[in-house]
């Protein structure tokens, strides 16, 4: 079998850390960041095993962690 044809190799070495509690609802005036970090809040706090398993597993393929005040 021929090697493929783009090999792809993961570089990104920065660790994206998303900040808890993340606003549960949308707020008027609030900028797409903002908007984009509820989204990633609500994942986290999925109960579903299966949602938990997924959201986990992309998180450390894409360098995220979550993390809390202390």
């Amino acid at each position: 079998m021929p090697p493929p044809m783009v090999e792809y190799q993961k570089v990104m070495a920065e660790i994206v850390y998303i900040n808890l509690p993340a606003p549960q609802e949308p707020i008027r005036g609030m900028s797409g960041s903002e908007l984009f970090h509820g989204y990633l809040g609500e994942f986290e706090r999925a109960t579903n095993p299966e949602v938990r398993a997924f959201v986990d597993s992309a998180c450390l393929k894409w360098n995220v962690q979550y993390r809390t005040p202390k």
